[in-house]
């Protein structure tokens, strides 16, 4: 049984990158990336159990938490280094400087 849920992670996980890939938006390969460390963190914990490993709980917690943050600190960048949309000014009605 655990060996059926690791081939299904790892075929998700395929799917991911192939999305990770293929996304049209920065936004969307993030979320790919966020989704396949996500599986990660499954795969480390079926698989230590699997293994018999005693911290497999902290290595999976570890590697959430650094992927968490991974993906704030990277949607936070591309944030700052977007460019601004302009936007109409209610006066005129023609966009702003």
């Amino acid at each position: 049984m655990l060996v059926a849920t690791l081939i299904a992670l790892f075929l998700s996980m395929v799917l991911i990158l192939l999305r990770a890939f293929a996304g049209p938006s920065v936004y969307d390969r993030v979320l790919a990336v966020n989704m396949f460390g996500t599986k990660t963190v499954l795969v480390i914990a079926v698989g230590g159990y699997a293994l018999g490993w005693t911290s497999y709980v902290d290595v999976a917690l570890l590697y959430a938490m650094i992927n968490f943050i991974g993906t704030i600190a990277v949607l936070r960048f591309f944030e700052a280094t977007a460019p601004e949309q302009a936007t109409p000014d209610e006066s005129n009605g023609e966009p702003r400087p």
